[in-house]
C-alpha cells in the first residue's frame, strides 16, 4: 500500500520504560523479526484498523500489538502503535462539535460507546497504578507538518534520502533536548503572546513529552509527504531552522522579523495542504 500523505511525531522508549511482561514481549517481537519498517507502517496500520472495525463500523476488537523499533548506542528502543486506544480516541474526536445526525452517520452510537469505554479504562486510576502512566507514542498529522513540531528538533539532526523507493526526510533527537527546546519555546511564546493557540499547542505537546522515559528518542518523520515534494524542496527545507529563528525574533521583540518568518513557513506548507483539495 502506498504511503499515506501524513507526517508523524514519534517517541521511542527503551525497554526499561515498560513493565516486565512488555519487556519480554518486545524482546521476543524483535528476535522473531516482526518489527515493521517505517515505510510499511502507515499502510499496515490503516489495513489493520479497517479490517478490525468491520463493514458496519459497530465493533472495535483487539488490534495487533505492533511497533516501530530503533537501535541507538546498543540500546533497543520501541515505539508501540497503541492502535486500539488511538482508534477509540479518534472515533470520539470525530463526533466533537458535529450535529448528532452527522456524528451518528460517521461514528455510530454503538461504536462511540465502545470507544468511550476503552478510553475510560485506559485512563482509569487502576490502569495507571498497575501499568504506569498511559502513553500514546505516535502523533499523526495529515497533509502537512504542524509548525509546533519543528520546535522539538534542530536542522542539524536531519536525515535525508532522495533515492528512488527510499525517499525519507526525518529528524531524530534525544528527548532531553526536545524537552529543553519545548520549554524554551513555551516560555518565549507565553511572555510574548500569552495564551495564544500556538502557546497552548506547544505546551500540550511539551507535556506529552514529559510522559516518556528520560532516555527516549523523539522522531519527526515527514512520512508520505516526501512523495508530494520535489527533490529540491526536500533538500532545501529548513523549517526547524526557520521556527528557531522566529522564536529568537519573538524573544528579542522583533515582531516584523518574526512575522516574516512565520509567513514564509505558512506559505511553504500551504502549498502541500492545498494538494488535499486536488486529491
Amino acid at each position: 500500500m502506498p504511503s499515506l500523505f501524513a507526517s508523524y511525531l514519534r517517541v521511542y522508549e527503551p525497554l526499561a520504560a515498560f513493565d516486565r511482561d512488555h519487556q519480554l514481549y518486545w524482546r521476543r517481537y524483535v528476535k522473531e523479526g516482526r518489527a515493521v519498517a517505517l515505510s510499511d507502517g502507515p499502510g499496515r496500520q490503516r489495513t489493520a484498523v479497517l479490517e478490525a472495525l468491520g463493514a458496519g463500523w459497530t465493533r472495535l476488537p483487539t488490534l495487533p500489538e505492533d511497533a516501530y523499533v530503533l537501535e541507538a548506542d546498543d540500546t533497543l528502543l520501541v515505539c508501540p502503535w497503541n492502535l486500539r486506544i488511538r482508534v477509540a480516541e479518534a472515533a470520539l474526536t470525530a463526533r466533537d462539535g458535529v450535529p448528532s445526525v452527522i456524528a451518528d452517520a460517521f461514528v455510530p452510537p454503538v461504536l462511540a460507546g465502545l470507544a468511550q469505554t476503552i478510553v475510560d479504562d485506559w485512563r482509569s486510576g487502576d490502569h495507571v497504578l498497575e501499568r504506569g502512566l498511559p502513553r500514546v507514542h505516535e502523533q499523526v498529522a495529515t497533509w502537512g507538518v504542524p509548525l509546533r513540531w519543528f520546535v522539538f528538533v534542530d536542522l542539524e539532526e536531519r536525515e535525508l534520502s532522495l533515492r528512488p523507493g527510499r525517499r525519507v526526510l526525518r529528524y531524530r533527537t534525544e528527548i532531553s533536548k526536545a524537552r529543553r527546546r519545548a520549554h524554551r519555546a513555551y516560555a518565549v511564546l507565553r511572555r510574548a503572546m500569552g495564551d495564544a493557540p500556538i502557546t497552548v499547542a506547544v505546551e500540550e505537546t511539551a507535556r506529552w513529552l514529559e510522559e516518556f522515559h528520560s532516555r527516549s528518542i523523539v522522531e519527526l518523520d515527514y512520512g508520505g509527504l516526501v512523495n508530494l515534494m520535489p527533490d529540491d524542496a526536500l533538500a532545501e527545507d529548513d523549517s526547524p531552522g526557520l521556527v528557531s529563528a522566529g522564536l529568537s525574533n519573538v524573544a528579542r521583540g522583533d515582531a516584523d522579523a518574526a512575522t516574516e518568518v512565520y509567513e514564509k513557513l505558512v506559505e511553504r506548507w500551504r502549498i502541500v495542504q492545498l494538494l488535499e483539495r486536488c486529491n
